[in-house]
């Protein structure tokens, strides 16, 4: 421990914030209050505003952070951005901390994502079931940390992890754009059928003349109902091979970069685990290549999918691996896969009691109206750049990750100090 830190406990940092929301409110009541939606700490963060609030029961003040007491196994401590005395209601299964005098909330957070206090909570957990396993406040409270004497380290500490966390988070948003376009214009045009019925009421597509001269101007009858006039009924099966590639412990690379179900998340490659060949699960089996698109079929409603960019990579074998007949063919077997009704049938589909899944042609016999090759490659050249836009910053968010979690423990131990930090990550040009 550096000579400037003491040793001190998580509950001379912080206070636990015990003020609850008054039961005779109604929900409606209760948001006209709140600046911004609850907090329920089995989701992202930002839960719908008109969801149902009956376990939203704490207040979180404005400099309050929300630390997740169920299973602790899988931190979850979240830094809410709040501009109000009274601006979020938190799930009773968080802690609401809230800094002593002296103490920076940034820093706080990150304190409570030190692995040593992660491990020391995971040796307090309790719970008759893994999936009700938490801590007592009191047991999280008492955890022994290093802390720096000056406010101002404190501050320095959380402004350098902070930044690597708001680049990862403005990466986040930049991709929700990028697919969110991606999406709308397959809807669009595969769905819609926007630029057909722009041709046969007479009226501009809105596209380049070459474009619009690829798209029929009447529709025909198909066993999946109008469709444009030439297009057909399919499903991806015709557009794709499945699971063609896959790993024996005789063929295994040396270092297995593997993807699990938790690591792709609702189109992004969150994190890839290396492996040594002797260590690898034994799911580690799907070979990725650059193009593949990989749907979850182990409760698939939890979206595990994701576009693959990178070779190299091993899936586990509760992906269905989907690999594009044509490079053509990438972006659109990817939205057709993941689209938001796709993913919902596949999870109103799925059986199995304690984890229910489908089977891999059960993804691929997804209907889809089938364009024309040229109308394919087309809708590739104005989406690609997107998708790989979204590729590239997820790559750049799991190196800052890496990052984040290499400078974490050393920060918060003084054994790394503020000024040797930031020459760490100017040296990888951040």
């Amino acid at each position: 421990m550096a000579s400037s830190w003491a040793s001190k406990q998580l509950g001379d940092l912080a206070e636990l914030h015990k003020e609850q929301l008054d039961p005779r409110d109604s929900p409606d009541k209760l948001f006209q209050h709140f600046s911004i939606p609850a907090f329920d700490s089995s989701h992202a963060p930002a839960i719908e505003f008109g969801r149902s609030i009956q376990s939203q029961k704490f207040v979180v003040p404005a400099n309050a952070i929300l630390f997740s007491k169920l299973n602790p196994r899988i931190p979850r401590v979240w830094e809410p951005t709040v501009s109000s005395e009274l601006s979020a209601i938190a799930s009773t299964e968080f802690l609401v901390l809230v800094p002593r005098d002296g103490v920076d909330r940034r820093y706080l957070k990150y304190v409570c994502l030190a692995p040593s206090v992660l491990s020391n909570m995971k040796e307090r957990v309790g719970g008759t079931s893994a999936s009700h396993q938490r801590v007592r406040p009191q047991d999280v409270l008492s955890i022994q940390v290093d802390v720096p004497d000056s406010l101002a380290e404190q501050k320095a500490i959380g402004h350098i992890l902070g930044t690597l966390d708001d680049k990862i988070e403005l990466n986040h948003r930049m991709n929700e754009t990028l697919e969110s376009m991606a999406r709308t214009l397959f809807r669009s045009w595969f769905a819609d059928f926007d630029p057909v019925h722009a041709k046969a009421e007479g009226r501009s597509s809105g596209l380049s003349a070459a474009v619009d001269a690829l798209f029929p101007s009447s529709f025909q009858e198909s066993e999946l109902g109008h469709v444009p006039d030439g297009w057909s009924s399919a499903t991806l099966a015709e557009l794709v091979r499945l699971n063609s590639e896959t790993w024996s412990r005789a063929t295994y690379p040396e270092v297995v970069n593997y993807v699990d179900l938790s690591n792709a998340k609702w189109g992004h490659l969150e994190s890839i685990v290396s492996y040594e060949k002797a260590d690898a699960p034994s799911r580690a089996q799907r070979v990725l290549r650059r193009g593949d698109s990989i749907v979850g079929m182990v409760r698939p409603g939890n979206g595990s999918y994701a576009l693959v960019a990178d070779d190299g990579l091993t899936g586990s074998t509760g992906f269905a691996v989907l690999r594009p007949h044509k490079k053509t063919y990438r972006d659109f077997v990817y939205l057709a896969a993941t689209n938001p009704e796709n993913i919902d049938r596949l999870a109103h589909l799925a059986d199995g009691g304690a984890y229910p899944a489908v089977l891999p042609n059960t993804v691929i016999a997804t209907h889809i109206v089938c364009p024309s090759d040229a109308v394919m490659s087309s809708f590739s050249r104005l989406v690609a750049p997107m998708l790989d836009r979204v590729a590239a910053c997820d790559r750049e968010s799991r190196t800052l990750a890496s990052i984040r979690d290499t400078l974490l423990p050393k920060l918060l131990s003084g054994e790394l100090r503020v000024k040797e930090a930031k020459h760490f990550t100017q040296e990888r040009a951040l």
